[in-house]
């Protein structure tokens, strides 16, 4: 019989896994991975300030992130810098005055550890509900926004020019990642949050033909990698966290092998 918290972490992991699938999308075509990794990082001040303001540690990652995200819009707008240094500047200041709090309140029982490289196996049912209420809310504005983000994707003039706002898609597009770094820190931490958008999109890419079976192929190898991370995790006593990213990090390579023998045999003219 599975135990309880297996039970649990499985749950966890693969409504996690399925609502990156969509979106990772999105990060991969749009090249958005460092905007991921800085809007993780920035969930450190978020943990702190949910702590010492009594919100919940959900609650001030979500506030906290969301403020990066505006600020990252106004001051592209203000063309002051260029993006990847806004993005290093905001991220890194983030990160530290995160760390800052965290050493100078000395909250009790609060595992660094575990929210730097998360603890899936800890998941317990308030977690459950932030990540499936948040996945769903996610799930539903992608599908109601799916036209219009991927004409932005193809090209913004395009986009432009079938009424798409494309300010209000990338906003859009911004918070929604806002939405589930805050659900995922606990699933592969903060300093892996962003794998779990990329590497399984980037599986997906090699395969799919189309931008929906790309999404749902990402969805399987997100969830695929969920399982054979936990598993893993439980048998050889790992941390969960990058036990989830090394499997998917596996497939990865293994799909990239394929195709890339597929594509030589084809090219010698022995298929």
């Amino acid at each position: 019989m599975i135990d309880a918290f297996i039970l649990r972490a499985l749950a966890a992991g693969i409504g996690v896994a399925l609502v990156t699938a969509a979106l990772g999308c999105f990060v991969v075509w749009r090249r958005m991975a460092y905007f991921g990794d800085s809007l993780s990082h920035s969930a450190l001040l978020g943990i702190a300030l949910g702590l010492l303001a009594g919100v919940g540690i959900n609650a001030g990652i979500l506030i906290v992130c969301s403020v990066f995200a505006l600020l990252l819009v106004w001051l592209q707008h203000q063309h002051i810098l260029a993006t990847d240094t806004l993005l290093g500047i905001l991220a890194h200041s983030a990160l530290s005055v995160g760390m800052v709090v965290i050493s100078l309140m000395e909250f009790p029982n609060f595992d660094l550890h575990s929210y730097l490289f998360g603890d899936i196996l800890t998941v317990q049912r308030s977690d459950l509900m932030w990540i499936y209420g948040g996945g769903f809310f996610v799930i539903g504005v992608i599908l109601w926004q799916w036209t219009s983000l991927t004409l932005m994707t193809i090209s913004e003039e395009l986009a432009q020019a079938e009424g798409v706002n494309t300010f209000v898609a990338n906003l859009i597009l911004m918070m929604m990642m806002t939405v589930v770094v805050a659900a995922s820190v606990r699933i592969v931490g903060i300093l892996l949050v962003s794998s779990l958008l990329i590497i399984p999109a980037a599986t997906a890419r090699q395969w799919a033909r189309s931008p929906e079976t790309m999404a749902l192929t990402a969805a399987v190898f997100g969830v695929l990698a969920v399982i054979l991370g936990i598993l893993a995790s439980a048998y050889f006593d790992t941390p969960s966290g990058p036990s989830i990213v090394s499997a998917a990090a596996l497939a990865f390579f293994v799909t990239l092998g394929i195709q890339t023998t597929r594509g030589r045999t084809q090219h010698t003219g022995l298929d």
